[in-house]
């Protein structure tokens, strides 16, 4: 994915002037800072939902790009695997939607209402149904508020697995996603936005207590605020 030179204003605020940056085909890229540092507004142009006044992005031809969003959107008139079903097709969508709500640990919920289910359990049926459109890009927008520790691991341990053949690209303020996901945290402050820091995490060293103190130092987190969130 390649971000060319985008400039994005809303009235007389700019949001974004002549940004650029090359993400991978795979692994997890997490673009990390403060609430209104442009987050939303990055995942909003790479998703296709707002456009840049200038600049562009560019994807591989074909590419599949899909994506939750802080908000699970669900369908409330709808069961959770009908909502999964919303991106499947053919005689497979019913056994694929259950495949993915077993993944997220929503099996057991797969016929109750979004209204009857809790904030967190929402969040897994919108990742659940994120997963199962299948795209090559995957972009997520600090999709797991609400989501207990439990089963955030478990939802960690999903997305460790799907970014060996995807790229994922998270953007939060919580540093513990950040560390637990990220291949490389791009840290931004604004707006107008840009990278004040590159932080490369390399799977051997993501539970060294020692590199993730630095990490944390870096992210402007202390070790003890990320045990109590």
């Amino acid at each position: 994915m390649l971000i060319d030179s985008i400039t994005k204003s809303f009235g007389e605020e700019t949001v974004f002037e002549d940004f650029s940056a090359q993400l991978p085909d795979r692994g997890c890229v997490c673009f990390f800072g403060p609430s209104g540092s442009g987050k939303t507004t990055l995942f909003n142009i790479l998703a296709g939902i707002v456009a840049p006044d200038s600049g562009a992005v560019a994807f591989t031809a074909g590419t599949k790009v899909s994506f939750a969003f802080q908000e699970d959107r669900l369908l409330p008139w709808v069961s959770a695997a009908e909502n999964v079903e919303q991106v499947l097709f053919g005689e497979g969508a019913r056994s694929q939607a259950l495949h993915w709500l077993g993944r997220v640990g929503m099996a057991e919920a797969a016929d109750k209402l979004p209204g009857e289910l809790s904030g967190g359990m929402r969040q897994r049926v919108a990742l659940a149904r994120a997963l199962a459109y299948g795209g090559d890009v995957l972009l997520l927008d600090e999709p797991f508020r609400g989501i207990d520790a439990r089963m955030k691991e478990k939802v960690f341990d999903l997305l460790e697995g799907e970014k060996k053949d995807r790229l994922i690209v998270l953007v939060t303020h919580y540093p513990e996603e950040a560390l637990r996901l990220a291949d490389t945290i791009r840290v931004i402050s604004g707006p107008p936005v840009r990278v004040t820091d590159t932080i490369d995490i390399p799977d051997h060293k993501r539970r060294d207590p020692v590199f993730t103190a630095s990490v944390l130092a870096r992210l402007g987190a202390s070790p003890s605020s990320v045990c109590k969130e």
